[in-house]
């Protein structure tokens, strides 16, 4: 288990605060030494802003390539791994046209897009545009790379510190953990007599780990004067067979991830997380990012697991779609109708789910990508069964939907 980002939220500003810049630079290195002299592993640092249309304004969104370029050359300067310039908004459509040009201008910025939210439902406009950017994106770098920092977001709240999903929505600065933890699951059902032994040793393991963050959480807290956001203990996996949420469900028994039986662990896992004492924020669910787990890389490969099996799991504490390599000929409108299902799914769970797709120029459904980089696997594309949408469907702006509980309670 280490930590995969510590984030500090805050307003950066425009033009940037750079005096609050190097305040956030400094915050995170104490924190690191802080967390690393606990014992504890940190993997990034990184900082989420508000909205880039509320630092810009609604009337300078036009200027987010630049403020991106700007910011991305400040980071280093500042020791900072990553920053999130947060999302894309349903009430300033204009914002939405300028993501694709963004990431073309930065290495190291992340951005989002609301696709669906409570007040609104699903925003089958916005999220016509958001397919439209992701192609668009595609064409930036090689192997369609550039999409690794970018993801619709659907029902996510501000606070959660996990990349691209991470944004803030106050003038009160904050921050909060990112958790890397596929490797305890292994760990805690290993060498247990039955799985009810193993999950309550997993829901210990995560207490423990919990228990000493938390301890250096506070500290950290009162030290700066900044509220302390929580933690998302969600299951992030890492490109190693040890720290493989894929690889896991096969060590304890199901034959590939995908299989019938999958559901059931992933249950049981995302039980176990929930009876945790964890200050939460964030998702505290399980991932299966396609391109940064060998085992579920794996799976993708042996045609076990498809794009409706991980849109199944997000029904149960999954965080979406993650690190999904699509093929290059995938258009708009089948793009589009995978976003609509996820909306629908996040507002009708009332739950939050993320899309970061990757559509592969040149490639095609079944065949490998080819990434040299550090934190990612390669996996067969995967085949996207979808069709443009028709009839009232294809036209309508959007309906509202909400969960039952919200029903109830009316």
């Amino acid at each position: 288990m280490k930590i995969r980002s510590i984030t500090y939220f805050y307003h950066v500003g425009w033009p940037i605060d750079e005096e609050r810049l190097h305040k956030a630079g400094l915050f995170l290195f104490t924190a690191r030494k802080a967390f690393e002299d606990a014992g504890i592993e940190v993997q990034t640092t990184r900082i989420a802003s508000t909205p880039f249309s509320t630092n810009l304004g609604p009337e300078m969104v036009a200027l987010l390539p630049h403020f991106a370029k700007k910011l991305d050359q400040m980071l280093t300067i500042h020791n900072i791994d990553y920053a999130s310039l947060g999302p894309a908004e349903l009430n300033v459509p204009a914002s939405y046209d300028y993501i694709a040009d963004a990431l073309g201008t930065s290495e190291k910025i992340f951005f989002s897009a609301v696709i669906a939210d409570r007040a609104r439902g699903v925003d089958v406009s916005a999220v016509r545009v958001v397919a439209r950017e992701i192609l668009k994106a595609s064409l930036l770098k090689e192997e369609g790379f550039a999409n690794l920092r970018f993801t619709a977001l659907a029902n996510v709240d501000p606070g959660n510190p996990f990349f691209p999903a991470a944004y803030h929505d106050s003038d009160l600065a904050s921050f909060a953990l990112a958790i890397e933890g596929a490797d305890l699951v292994t760990k805690a059902f290993t060498n247990k007599g039955s799985i009810q032994e193993g999950k309550e040793a997993f829901t210990s393991e995560i207490n423990a780990s919990v228990d000493k963050m938390t301890q250096v959480a506070n500290r950290l807290k009162y030290q700066f004067n900044i509220k302390f956001g929580g933690i998302d203990f969600s299951l992030a996996p890492f490109p190693d067979e040890s720290v493989s949420i894929g690889a896991a469900f096969e060590n304890l028994g199901v034959p590939a991830l995908g299989d019938h039986g999958s559901v059931y662990f992933a249950s049981i896992l995302t039980d176990a997380i929930d009876r945790a004492a964890i200050p939460r924020i964030g998702f505290n669910g399980l991932m299966f990012p396609i391109l940064e787990d060998p085992g579920i890389a794996r799976a993708v490969n042996n045609g076990k697991l498809t794009i409706k099996d991980l849109l199944l799991f997000s029904t149960i504490c999954g965080t979406g779609l993650d690190t999904v390599p699509l093929p290059g000929d995938v258009t708009q409108e089948q793009l589009t109708s995978l976003l609509m299902d996820l909306g629908a799914l996040s507002l009708r769970l009332n739950k939050p789910l993320t899309a970061r797709l990757l559509p592969i120029p040149g490639k095609k459904a079944g065949e490998m990508t080819n990434f040299n980089f550090d934190f990612f696997v390669n996996s067969a594309i995967m085949a996207l069964d979808s069709a443009p949408l028709t009839g009232k469907l294809s036209k309508d702006s959007g309906v509202k939907i909400s969960s039952r509980a919200e029903i109830a309670q009316k």
